[in-house]
């Protein structure tokens, strides 16, 4: 047994589970499922399984369920145990919240005075940012695209300028269309990632930009849990002429040094492309 089972206060505990591979459970989440009072899961089946292979008991406990089809009833049920007792609720992999019911389990429990706490574990969104090699000083997830394909090019256009990678859920059947999709609506040359089974023993990462990604998997079949990155797109060209307004206007107020890192963050742009153009400007410009 690698866990300690002791006493938890009432209230909802989230509780990160594998995305893959078994092992990647903290022991604190073995410690919260073992002692939790009632346990909730997405799946079930899934749940009692990462249990068995753990050696954490039921004890009697029955899991409740809680997806789609039973949301509200379930919600409800579960927030009113929850005021009283311990309830540990586990997605079918990876963080609940994230793109499974558990945002609505948190948002009423919240709204209800229930106490939400949570063992962090594995997610396939970082674990996808971590290793495909793309920027990650700033990310937005999308979640799963829409079915129908013009109302996923519709989506994609809404995200076109967001100045971050992008990160998406799909798949296998849906991989090849969304990444055609892409590629017209964001640009064929934009770097992409498709990571496929994250931490389990068929893991798999391709880099390519979006147009080579769409071709390669029209003639290649992918199988299992699927996470797109699309890297942020270039920001417009920016004209000489907005770099030295932008410095005219700073130097008024600021060192030669000063405006330039000002101007440079402000527009985005390498500090060495603005820093000589401050100088002669601050050179030419009439002394106060």
């Amino acid at each position: 047994m690698n866990y300690i089972k002791s006493g938890l206060k009432p209230g909802l505990w989230f509780v990160g589970v594998p995305i893959g591979t078994a092992r990647d459970i903290t022991l604190r989440a073995l410690d919260v499922l073992a002692s939790a009072e009632v346990l909730a899961a997405e799946d079930s089946r899934s749940l009692r399984k990462l249990m068995d292979i753990h050696g954490v008991p039921l004890e009697g406990r029955r899991i409740e369920v809680l997806h789609d089809h039973s949301k509200a009833q379930s919600v409800a049920r579960l927030v009113d145990m929850a005021q009283t007792r311990s309830v540990a609720y586990a997605s079918e992999a990876g963080m609940p919240g994230i793109a499974d019911p558990g945002f609505e389990l948190a948002r009423a429990a919240r709204e209800t005075g229930v106490t939400v706490t949570c063992a962090p574990g594995a997610s396939a969104v970082v674990t996808a940012l971590a290793v495909a090699g793309l920027p990650t000083d700033a990310f937005h997830f999308a979640g799963f695209l829409p079915n129908a394909r013009q109302a996923r090019k519709t989506a994609l256009i809404a995200l076109k300028d967001v100045p971050a990678t992008l990160v998406f859920y799909e798949s296998p059947k849906r991989l090849q269309a969304m990444l055609e999709d892409a590629a017209e609506v964001l640009g064929g040359d934009r770097q992409g990632a498709v990571c496929r089974e994250l931490t389990k023993r068929f893991e798999e990462i391709r880099t390519n930009p979006l147009e080579t990604l769409a071709k390669d998997l029209k003639v290649q079949t992918v199988k299992g849990e699927i996470v797109v990155l699309i890297a942020r797109g270039e920001r417009g060209r920016v004209r000489e002429i907005d770099i030295d307004e932008a410095l005219v206007s700073a130097l008024r107020s600021m060192s030669t040094k000063d405006a330039a890192g000002f101007v440079a963050d402000s527009l985005d742009i390498p500090r060495r492309r603005v820093y000589q153009r401050a100088l002669d400007l601050a050179r030419d410009m009439p002394a106060d």
